[in-house]
């Protein structure tokens, strides 16, 4: 039990990091420079956070698509500001 909360929690995490970072994306120009690297840039934290819990390479598809779900509503907060 005391793992599915921490897989639960560390996918969470992987969403609330990347939600700045997919909002701040929408005021670059696609494919651009700095567009790249606000989709990459939280990755290196996630992977830091994964393996300091002790996790293997099991949960990547359930962070990956906490960070893709934080991109996307960042996007969409954006957007719905402008």
């Amino acid at each position: 039990m005391q793992a599915i909360i921490s897989i639960a929690g560390l996918t969470i995490l992987a969403f609330v990091v990347s939600v700045p970072c997919g909002y701040l994306r929408q005021n670059y120009k696609k494919y651009s420079f700095m567009w790249f690297l606000l989709i990459h840039l939280p990755i290196p934290f996630i992977i830091l956070l994964r393996i300091k819990a002790g996790f293997g390479w099991q949960v990547i598809p359930l962070t990956l698509g906490g960070s893709i779900a934080g991109q996307i509503v960042g996007g969409i907060v954006s957007r719905r500001r402008n």
